[in-house]
């Protein structure tokens, strides 16, 4: 275990500023409104910032590169896909939530915003949603600290074990003091982390193998399939990949950056610095992984580690190309995306237990004091689950996280979608929606049916579930319909 290698060292010195930083946000932490939405004060930069960070785990820096690497740019679809669905999520989705929320008294959380949105005083919606948000989560959350043990166990040497608790800690601690500024603030020093790394990167592997004409003349003559688009691909295939993009709208820890934006005209900046800061990241990713094949190509001597996972041509070539100073500020660009995207889930998690259970069901009228201090101790009880299931690393459990992304984005984001464009939709739809869109994903999942993703028929199946289900029941009153006009009249 060696703490004083230039990487080791780096890590380190990263791992204390996210602390420092959590330790400031204590200080504007008052009520429970701070610890869950920052009190709704976040600017343009950190909104766009820390909602590119949350959504953006180690995938961006190990998953994508590593795929590229091995098929070439037919993997990008995946890609494309997410930069349409991160689009149409700011434009239909931000805006309109962010001044809903605030109209729907005040909502923290997505399951209070639907239970005032639809006026459901059986709690039905707030209880089925929290419990979706809980489960699905505690899996995302020990997936991450999966993905940060192993980080850990390269660069200190340590067991998984104590690598576990040790990446655990360090996201833990800033999440439990300073809540969603915290989260917020580290999110966008993680995110200016990770575009940095993903710029610089590509540029250093280009130059090594002799530049742009060079390093693709190179791949084409490994295997011209490789800057092939179409190569290997259907339409069904393509079209599962492009739909990635409809789960944006479902993602309970992507929404509530946009509920705790400033206003409703911070999100417009917001948009364009989000939508730059993803298209360069992920044009970053692509080009690590693409040029990488050239290099290892050109360079099969270093290529030991790659060959054994392609998911670390990152981590390979940040160590090859650049002095252990740099490379350590590269590698700690992956605990960046790991410790952003865990952050966030623990709070989501924190503020469901919090907001949506004990508040409402067991303490109405429990102070503001109170409240704050229940969701911290609710962060280490959740961390402290998704630490016993990281603890497995191959336990079963953990291969859901592959259905996660669709089942929020089938469960929650017609109803979210639905209940910001469509007046007449009422709870009835709401429940419809969110049942059908998760049982979709499950069924579909589990036989396969045409190699389609589970995410498109979960997706169109739950809008229909919603149009359906809102024909009967009580249509919306009076009031809902005035809150719909007023949140329109304050968005166009």
């Amino acid at each position: 275990m060696d703490f004083t290698n230039p990487t080791s060292i780096t890590f380190i010195i990263y791992i204390l500023a996210m602390l420092a930083i959590g330790f400031a946000a204590w200080r504007f932490t008052n009520n429970l409104s701070d610890y869950i939405l920052g009190g709704r004060s976040l600017g343009a930069f950190v909104t766009a910032m820390s909602a590119g960070a949350s959504d953006m785990s180690g995938w961006l820096l190990m998953g994508l590169p590593g795929a590229l690497y091995f098929s070439g740019v037919s993997e990008s679809w995946i890609a494309i896909g997410l930069t349409l669905g991160a689009w149409f999520n700011w434009h239909l989705v931000a805006g309109r939530l962010r001044v809903y929320t605030e109209l729907t008294n005040n909502a923290l959380t997505l399951p209070d915003y639907f239970t005032h949105r639809f006026e459901d005083t059986s709690k039905l919606l707030r209880i089925i949603s929290a419990i979706v948000i809980l489960v699905f989560f505690t899996i995302y959350c020990a997936s991450g600290m999966v993905a940060g043990a192993r980080l850990f166990q390269e660069t200190f040497g340590m067991s998984y074990n104590v690598s576990l608790w040790a990446g655990a800690a360090a996201t833990i601690i800033y999440v439990f003091i300073g809540g969603f500024l915290a989260v917020s603030w580290t999110d966008t020093v993680q995110a200016t982390l990770m575009i940095f790394a993903l710029l610089l990167a590509p540029v250093m592997v280009i130059m090594h193998v002799g530049g742009f004409s060079e390093a693709i003349t190179v791949i084409q003559n490994i295997n011209p399939k490789y800057t092939d688009l179409f190569s290997g691909t259907s339409l069904i295939g393509i079209i599962s990949l492009l739909a990635w993009g409809l789960g944006y709208m479902g993602q309970p820890h992507i929404l509530a950056r946009f509920m705790a934006a400033e206003n409703f005209a911070t999100i417009k900046n917001a948009r364009r610095i989000g939508m730059t800061w993803m298209i360069l990241c992920l044009l970053g990713a692509i080009s690590v992984g693409f040029f990488g094949i050239a290099y290892f190509a050109m360079h099969p001597d270093q290529a030991g580690a790659v060959t054994a996972n392609k998911e670390t041509v990152f981590i390979s070539l940040s160590q090859i190309l650049f002095n252990p100073w740099i490379a350590g500020i590269l590698l700690s660009a992956i605990l960046a995306a790991v410790m952003s995207t865990l952050s966030c889930q623990l709070l989501v998690c924190s503020s469901a237990l919090t907001e949506d259970f004990y508040k409402p069901f067991f303490r109405p009228n429990a102070s503001q004091t109170e409240l704050v201090w229940f969701g911290r101790m609710m962060v280490l009880v959740v961390a402290v689950i998704a630490i016993s299931i990281a603890a497995n690393p191959t336990s079963s459990v953990l291969s859901l996280v592959s259905n996660a992304w669709a089942g929020f984005g089938a469960a929650f984001g017609p109803v979210v979608l639905l209940s910001l464009i469509w007046p007449k939709m009422n709870r009835n739809g709401a429940l419809a929606g969110m049942f059908v869109g998760a049982l979709t994903v499950l069924v579909w999942g589990e036989f396969k049916w045409f190699g389609l993703y589970e995410l498109v028929p979960g997706f169109f199946f739950g809008c229909a579930a919603v149009w359906l289900g809102s024909q009967f029941g009580a249509p919306a009153s009076e009031k809902m319909k005035a809150a719909f006009s007023n949140m329109r009249a304050q968005t166009s």
